[in-house]
């Protein structure tokens, strides 16, 4: 048995008393207290080897310096992934950088001065340099950029290309500049971090540290290019982690990978991680009784598939995050490339990019790693079965415990764990699901009762009206009601109602239950102009390819003009004229807009309705016109925002030019939780106004306006549990029309009350073709 040594045990506690002390001081998820414990578990098992390896009694004044540093280091790590839970603590974390970049200088003096020093001392001096600097890339990346990773990277790129290339691994000769360079990483990465200077300048100074650090790297490989000849010391040749270390690290990974929730909340209670994995006691369990090659496989297998779980679950906790709802396996890569998008409207293109390319990267090295430790943890239970059937036995006992009496931990569940196999249950049956709704869906596409209406009744009671059929996007219920930006909204859209009274306008309004949440505009709109239930992007696939009656169809059919007005669209949509029917669609290419993009909208929302005016409204030699307009100033990011202008001011839109620089750039704004919700308030402010303000000035007695929202913001906005409803108001002068939808129960104004009506969104098309029409049945 290898001894245990004192100083890698003591730190190991000292590391959990600094986690202690500072999730009592400044709070820490249990995201970070895992990512600091497992840490700090790897360095100890990782030191103690080393020292059993080199012989060592222990160590030395240096190495106990270098320790502490080691300690810091975890700690930093820990703060780093709390990070991209909740708002960072950059005071504590730059403050537990610059001291261990302070103590970098102490230890080598200390262990000259002692006379300790040694090759051991010296590797794990630079291991410490090398962790901490790969630590701060992780954490300043976001606000930098992805390509900082790449200063993190490095030393570990060098150590894995020397087990493929055994020349890699001599020893070079030590180099001064060597230790400077690395220095000035720490020093680039702390001041970026604690964001001192510029950005710009931050971004220089990293871009200069990442030169110099790829000439240093470049001049070891030179060197050892030019003596690959010689023979490699064997001590040299040795792996760098070996034995106890590596199964230790192969353990946390795959029990990690077992019980990591797929909620973000969930991670900031350590209940989350305190299970026992039934899985993995049956693949340590087969590991015991299986011939080696079976074993191999069973490994292989467990390690790919457990992989492809941990992804799901990554995916799962995005797309509960942003739509409230699991990952589909079946539907949803399609949000992926528009997802991309997005991303790049909040922190800038090349940080999306990065992003996205880090994210295959990290699967793939998910779908390595995994296997490899799952791998190493069957082989090293094989070679100890007696040991390992002893503790699996009292695991179990505690499993079998734990199931029978239940114990909760926290929200997340039982310690007696089977989620990674409930997890690949649940996506089986999701998909045999899905395959099953395709033909139950087919079925509720056919049965349509509109079919057996006469062309020349659908609609009669709205003959000679303009109808306007307006999507908010992003208009939810929490826009109106119990958020800390709602009484902002309320105060505009009571305004509004008093202003729309003023200029003889009615309006009612009520909620709709959108059948998506916080993204997929379009299912919502397919939703209401279909009468059925969107919910996912194969329904709306199946559905294009129907002759399904949608509203638009209706008023066609009935003798309207039909138009779609679609800001965001940039390419064609030839849906738009196959299933919808519309005359004529708008989009971001003809329009005539000159004036430059907010965010994700290629042009405020007042642009979008005045060029509507002049094109569709104002003519006097026309018919009615029916239109479907999404206003999307209100579309995440929301921000930069533009404000309203004189509308005789509008033109091309050149008018907007200074606005985007005058407003929040949303890389900043995302950084804060609370500036995220305070700008999507004053973005749902924007559209509402200018929408009453435009209606204001329309000379027209016959204009009926739907307005409503297609999903709530995202939960980050919303928060959890806030549910699928969105306002909706019929708004119109003529008071027949509105006597015609007196039975809805819909509440007076544009803002509807707490208790107001709620309909499923997919029963408005009946209804409201009921109203102006023959009754449906």
């Amino acid at each position: 048995m290898h001894r245990v040594h004192a100083g890698p045990l003591t730190g190991f506690v000292g590391l959990l008393a600094l986690l202690g002390t500072l999730s009592a001081m400044v709070g820490l998820s249990s995201l970070g207290w895992a990512v600091g414990a497992l840490s700090g578990a790897v360095l100890g098992a990782t030191l103690n080897a080393a020292l059993v390896r080199h012989g060592a009694q222990g160590l030395g004044p240096a190495g106990r310096v270098t320790l502490v540093r080691a300690e810091m280091a975890c700690v930093v790590a820990a703060l780093t992934a709390d990070s991209f839970l909740r708002p960072a603590h950059v005071a504590v974390l730059v403050s537990l950088t610059a001291l261990a970049l302070l103590l970098d200088a102490v230890d080598g003096r200390v262990a000259r001065r002692t006379g300790t020093v040694t090759p051991l001392g010296a590797r794990f001096d630079m291991e410490v340099d090398a962790f901490l600097i790969a630590v701060l890339s992780v954490y300043v990346a976001p606000a930098v950029g992805g390509w900082v990773l790449a200063i993190g990277a490095m030393r570990y790129v060098y150590v894995a290309a020397g087990w493929a290339l055994p020349w890699l691994r001599r020893p070079t000769p030590p180099r001064y500049s060597a230790k400077v360079v690395a220095a000035v990483q720490g020093v680039v990465l702390a001041v970026a971090a604690a964001d001192l200077v510029p950005a710009t300048w931050s971004r220089v100074a990293l871009a200069v540290g990442l030169v110099l650090l790829t000439e240093s790297f470049g001049r070891d490989v030179w060197w050892q290019w030019r003596h690959r000849g010689d023979p490699v010391p064997a001590p040299a040749a040795r792996g760098a982690l070996s034995g106890a270390p590596v199964t230790a690290v192969a353990l946390g990974v795959v029990w990690l990978a077992l019980v990591l929730p797929d909620r973000v909340q969930e991670m900031t209670t350590i209940g989350a991680f305190l299970r026992l994995p039934l899985e993995g006691m049956v693949l340590v369990g087969l590991a015991l009784v299986l011939p080696v090659r079976s074993r191999r496989w069973l490994a292989w297998s467990f390690g790919l598939l457990l992989g492809l779980l941990v992804v799901v679950k990554v995916l799962d906790t995005g797309f509960l995050a942003v739509l409230d709802r699991h990952f589909s396996p079946v539907s949803d890569w399609v949000y992926f490339g528009p997802g991309i998008g997005v991303l790049a409207d909040s922190v800038g293109q090349t940080m999306a990019i990065a992003t996205a390319v880090l994210a295959v990267a990290l699967v793939a090295v998910l779908l390595v790693v995994l296997p490899l430790a799952t791998g190493r943890l069957t082989r090293a239970a094989a070679e100890h079965r007696r040991g390992t059937a002893r503790a699996l036995t009292a695991l179990g006992v505690v499993w079998v415990l734990c199931a029978v009496s239940g114990p909760l931990v926290g929200p997340v569940g039982r310690v007696a764990s089977t989620s990674a196999a409930g997890l690949a249950l649940d996506r089986v049956q999701q998909v045999r699901a899905d395959l099953r709704d395709r033909r139950a869906f087919a079925g509720e596409i056919a049965e349509d009762p509109t079919r057996a209406v006469p062309d020349h009744q659908l609609l009669r009671g709205l003959r000679g009206k303009d109808v306007l059929l307006v999507f908010v996007e992003s208009y939810g219920r929490v826009a109106v009601q119990d958020s800390t930006f709602s009484a902002g909204v309320d105060a505009v859209l009571e305004d509004g109602t008093r202003r729309l009274r003023a200029a003889r306008y009615s309006s009612r309004s009520a909620f709709l239950t959108s059948p998506t949440f916080g993204a997929g505009s379009w299912l919502a709109h397919s939703t209401l102009q279909s009468g059925l239930w969107v919910d996912s992007e194969r329904r709306y696939e199946q559905l294009l390819g129907t002759d399904r009656l949608t509203l638009t169809d209706a008023f066609g059919q009935a003798g309207w003009r039909t138009v779609s007005d679609v800001p965001a669209n940039t390419v064609d949509w030839p849906q738009g004229e196959e299933f919808y029917g519309f005359d004529q669609m708008y989009d971001s290419r003809n329009v005539g807009y000159q004036g430059p993009e907010f965010g994700y909208a290629p042009m405020p929302d007042q642009y979008t309705l005045e060029h509507f005016r002049r094109q569709e409204l104002e003519p006097s030699d026309r018919g009615p016109v029916m239109a479907e307009i999404d206003l999307v100033s209100s579309h995440h990011p929301w921000t930069p925002l533009p404000h309203l202008v004189p509308w005789d001011r509008v033109g091309d839109g050149s008018v907007f030019d200074k606005m985007p620089e005058q407003g929040e750039p949303s890389d900043v704004v995302f950084r804060d939780p609370e500036a995220v919700r305070r700008v999507y308030g004053e973005s749902i402010e924007y559209t509402m106004d200018t929408l009453v303000s435009f209606l204001e000035r329309q000379p027209d007695p016959d204009l009926v306006l739907v307005v409503l929202g297609d999903h709530q913001p995202h939960s980050y906005v919303s928060g959890g549990d806030a549910g699928h409803d969105v306002p909706v108001s019929v708004i119109a002068r003529d008071p027949a029309v509105m006597r015609r939808i007196s039975d809805w129960g819909w509440q007076d104004g544009l803002l509807p009350a707490p208790d107001a009506p709620v309909w499923r969104m997919d029963t408005f098309r009946d209804r409201f073709l009921s109203a102006y029409g023959p009754r449906l049945k």
